[in-house]
């Protein structure tokens, strides 16, 4: 008879099998009762629903929401199929929503779907599926993506409800902006004789900076003898000043967000004091600032280190070459692999107070920060060596969070973008706030964007003169709540105004281990 620990060991390795390819869901069919029940009494399974599952890890609380959250997209795919089989589609908001590429988890998703119940179907972490009984578009109007069947984008701007517009302003900006011409969307508006559609159209791309389009498609319907009146449904929000004709939706959103967000900051910061007088003295305050600041640092992400480590780190007493306590302990890796970090930011100080520009410095430099940051977890084998080589190639998830950062292929769209927004901002307040939150809402790296948040935003403080200022880790739920405001809802305000209230405040001094 098997042991309690066979039994399990076995049940895990059925569930590793279903996994395979990234696999997110799992049906009760898919393993036997004993190993479901193994399995979600030590916390390697939770039950969504009767029937449905989706791995988790043990340890973690009921609210705990990342492995929902990793899990939402592929749950929803085979749930809506095994429910609908092909007769099913997200509405057209969500779906344009998702092409514009906003993957984040909706408190609720609306499906349009044959023989939908007209009633939601809860799921985990207070989000729900409400499916109505209303047949989806023709085959010809739709498009899967990542296996979801979505509007196709000139489809789904012409079924897009007013409301779309001035909730998601960002969204139907982007997908305006990708657009090449206006003919696809002429063909639809012609056929079906859409004179409201089409007015609310010609508007909102005008809105955009693209009035060839605006006229092309008034003319064409008054031609055909159906008279549009053109109508802004962005409702007086002020047109974006930036538009750029370009293909990846990624570049236009973050464009969209940098110039949405902007306006909020600069009255929440104190005047910049400019760069310092005495650069020495500067650097030798953010010397003076270390220990506190990497103890807070990495103790937000996670890791367990405290004054006497750190401070072996910088005095050389670190030896992994030697010490096999050193060299197996994931603690000292991160603590090692942040000085050196933090010294090569420093470098990048000192490239700002000699009069080169911050966001210029921090583009040609973060590469090299973040080689310094695993450097020595990649030396001890923890972490390979491919890590190094740039921006990640796989999804990412960030514990807690609604936001999805961009896949791997947009964040080659999007991070040459930031840097250019970044190079190209004039307020040094502004270069603060959206430096730190632009990089950790594409998260461009598997590991490490926090820090690597932290650094340039600290980068771009030196820029205007401010002091290096501290994260410390006891702020650590309002920072991340802050963050997440302006990743969901494209709040920057309450992020802008917690970064002011650090400015310059000392953060409470390292100790043996984090509270």
């Amino acid at each position: 008879m098997a042991t309690p620990q066979e039994r399990l060991a076995n049940a895990l390795e059925a569930l590793e099998k279903l996994q395979v390819g990234g696999r997110h869901t799992v049906r009760s069919r898919d393993l036997t009762r004993d190993q479901r029940e193994l399995l979600t009494k030590n916390g390697f399974l939770r039950q969504v629903m009767k029937g449905w599952y989706i791995p988790a890890q043990p340890g973690f609380s009921d609210g705990e929401t990342t492995a929902w959250y990793a899990a939402y997209w592929d749950f929803v795919r085979e749930y809506l199929t095994e429910r609908f089989g092909t007769g099913w589609s997200l509405s057209a908001d969500q779906s344009l929503v998702l092409q514009a590429g906003n993957w984040n988890v909706p408190t609720q998703l609306l499906v349009r779907a044959r023989g939908g119940r007209n009633q939601p179907t809860r799921f985990l972490h207070g989000t729900s599926v409400l499916d109505v009984n209303q047949p989806p578009p023709t085959a010809a109007d739709v498009v899967e993506v990542q296996g979801l069947r979505l509007y196709s984008i000139d489809a789904g701007l012409i079924a897009a409800s007013p409301y779309f517009f001035t909730s998601q302003p960002v969204e139907a900006r982007t997908l305006l902006a990708t657009q090449p011409d206006a003919s696809a969307l002429l063909a639809r508006l012609l056929d079906g004789g859409h004179t409201v559609i089409a007015g609310r159209l010609a508007g909102a791309f005008r809105n955009v900076g693209r009035s060839r389009e605006a006229d092309a498609i008034l003319s064409a319907m008054n031609a055909a003898g159906r008279r549009a009146r053109e109508t802004d449904p962005f409702a007086g929000q002020s047109p974006p000043t930036a538009y750029r004709r370009e293909p990846s939706p990624y570049v236009h959103r973050i464009r969209l967000l940098w110039e949405r967000m902007r306006a909020d900051i600069p009255g929440r910061f104190p005047a910049p004091p400019g760069p310092p007088n005495d650069t020495g003295s500067y650097l030798r305050a953010v010397d003076d600032i270390y220990v506190t600041d990497a103890y807070h640092s990495l103790s937000i992400e996670g890791y367990r280190v405290g004054r006497e480590l750190i401070e072996r780190v910088r005095s050389g007493a670190w030896n992994p070459d030697g010490d096999e306590a050193d060299r197996a302990d994931r603690d000292a890796m991160a603590a090692r692999g942040y000085w050196q970090a933090f010294n090569a930011v420093k470098d990048s100080i000192r490239k700002v107070f000699a009069g080169e520009n911050p966001g210029s410095v921090a583009d040609r430099d973060h590469a090299t920060w973040f080689q310094e940051l695993f450097a020595p977890a990649v030396g001890a084998g923890l972490v390979k060596a491919a890590n190094l080589a740039g921006y990640r190639n796989g999804p990412v998830y960030i514990r807690n969070s609604r936001h999805a950062p961009l896949n791997p292929g947009a964040v080659r769209d999007a991070m040459p973008t930031f840097f250019e927004l970044l190079a190209g901002e004039t307020d040094p307040a502004v270069r603060v706030v959206l430096g730190h939150f632009i990089f950790v809402y594409i998260h461009p790296y598997l590991d490490g964007n926090g820090r690597m948040g932290r650094f340039l935003m600290n980068v771009m403080m030196a820029g205007g003169g401010y002091p290096w200022t501290v994260i410390p880790v006891q702020a650590r739920a309002r920072y991340m709540a802050t963050l997440e405001t302006a990743s969901v809802g494209l709040d920057i305000g309450p992020f802008a105004s917690f970064l002011v209230e650090r400015l310059g405040r000392p953060a409470p001094e390292a100790a043996a281990a984090p509270a």
